[in-house]
Protein backbone atom coordinates (compact mmCIF):
# COMPACT_ATOMS: atom_id res chain seq x y z
CA UNK A 1 0.00 0.00 0.00
CA UNK A 2 1.13 3.52 -0.79
CA UNK A 3 0.16 6.62 1.15
CA UNK A 4 0.23 9.81 -0.87
CA UNK A 5 0.48 12.60 1.69
CA UNK A 6 -0.26 16.21 0.82
CA UNK A 7 0.71 18.66 3.57
CA UNK A 8 -0.82 22.10 3.23
CA UNK A 9 -0.07 25.24 5.21
CA UNK A 10 -3.15 27.43 5.06
CA UNK A 11 -3.43 31.12 5.91
CA UNK A 12 -5.86 31.84 8.74
CA UNK A 13 -8.10 34.05 6.57
CA UNK A 14 -9.01 31.14 4.28
CA UNK A 15 -8.83 28.20 6.70
CA UNK A 16 -12.58 27.71 7.17
CA UNK A 17 -13.36 28.04 3.45
CA UNK A 18 -10.43 25.78 2.56
CA UNK A 19 -11.53 23.01 4.94
CA UNK A 20 -15.10 23.10 3.61
CA UNK A 21 -13.91 23.10 0.00
CA UNK A 22 -11.51 20.22 0.64
CA UNK A 23 -14.24 18.14 2.31
CA UNK A 24 -17.06 18.96 -0.12
CA UNK A 25 -15.24 19.37 -3.44
CA UNK A 26 -11.56 18.52 -3.72
CA UNK A 27 -11.27 15.25 -1.79
CA UNK A 28 -14.47 13.85 -3.35
CA UNK A 29 -13.02 14.69 -6.80
CA UNK A 30 -9.74 12.93 -5.94
CA UNK A 31 -11.62 9.89 -4.64
CA UNK A 32 -13.84 9.85 -7.75
CA UNK A 33 -10.75 9.05 -9.85
CA UNK A 34 -10.99 5.51 -8.50
CA UNK A 35 -7.27 5.42 -7.70
CA UNK A 36 -7.45 5.70 -3.91
CA UNK A 37 -9.24 3.38 -1.48
CA UNK A 38 -9.39 5.86 1.41
CA UNK A 39 -8.47 9.37 2.45
CA UNK A 40 -8.31 11.40 5.62
CA UNK A 41 -7.62 14.96 6.71
CA UNK A 42 -5.26 15.38 9.64
CA UNK A 43 -4.24 18.52 11.47
CA UNK A 44 -0.48 18.73 12.00
CA UNK A 45 0.24 19.42 15.67
CA UNK A 46 3.30 21.53 16.29
CA UNK A 47 3.86 23.47 19.48
CA UNK A 48 3.61 27.17 18.75
CA UNK A 49 2.03 26.58 15.34
CA UNK A 50 -1.15 28.38 14.33
CA UNK A 51 -3.13 25.14 13.79
CA UNK A 52 -3.26 25.93 10.09
CA UNK A 53 -1.23 23.01 8.73
CA UNK A 54 -3.04 19.94 7.48
CA UNK A 55 -1.93 16.60 6.07
CA UNK A 56 -4.29 14.85 3.69
CA UNK A 57 -3.44 11.16 3.32
CA UNK A 58 -4.67 9.18 0.32
CA UNK A 59 -4.13 5.40 0.21
CA UNK A 60 -3.72 3.41 -2.99
CA UNK A 61 -2.67 -0.12 -3.81
CA UNK A 62 0.70 0.45 -5.50
CA UNK A 63 3.09 2.88 -7.21
CA UNK A 64 1.64 2.06 -10.64
CA UNK A 65 -1.77 3.31 -9.49
CA UNK A 66 -0.25 6.42 -7.94
CA UNK A 67 1.66 7.14 -11.15
CA UNK A 68 -1.59 6.84 -13.10
CA UNK A 69 -3.14 9.43 -10.76
CA UNK A 70 -0.16 11.76 -11.11
CA UNK A 71 -0.26 11.60 -14.91
CA UNK A 72 -4.00 11.57 -15.61
CA UNK A 73 -5.59 13.54 -12.77
CA UNK A 74 -3.17 15.43 -10.52
CA UNK A 75 -2.28 18.35 -12.84
CA UNK A 76 -5.92 19.35 -13.29
CA UNK A 77 -6.90 18.89 -9.63
CA UNK A 78 -3.80 20.68 -8.34
CA UNK A 79 -4.46 23.57 -10.73
CA UNK A 80 -8.00 23.93 -9.39
CA UNK A 81 -6.58 24.15 -5.86
CA UNK A 82 -3.92 26.64 -6.92
CA UNK A 83 -6.37 28.78 -8.90
CA UNK A 84 -8.70 28.98 -5.91
CA UNK A 85 -6.18 29.62 -3.12
CA UNK A 86 -2.85 30.56 -4.71
CA UNK A 87 -0.07 31.27 -2.21
CA UNK A 88 -2.56 31.29 0.69
CA UNK A 89 -2.43 27.46 0.75
CA UNK A 90 1.05 26.11 0.12
CA UNK A 91 1.33 22.35 -0.41
CA UNK A 92 4.10 19.80 -0.55
CA UNK A 93 3.79 16.10 -1.22
CA UNK A 94 5.45 13.01 0.22
CA UNK A 95 5.07 9.29 -0.41
CA UNK A 96 5.10 6.51 2.16
CA UNK A 97 4.98 2.77 1.69
CA UNK A 98 3.12 0.75 4.29
CA UNK A 99 5.54 -1.89 5.57
CA UNK A 100 3.27 -3.51 8.16
CA UNK A 101 -0.13 -2.82 9.64
CA UNK A 102 -1.03 -4.00 13.10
Amino acid sequence: MIIYNVTVSVEEVIKEDWLIWMQDVHIPEVMATGIFSKSQINRVIVQGDSDNTFAIAYTCENMKDLHQYQVKFAPYLQKKHSDRYGAKAVAFRTLMEVVQEF
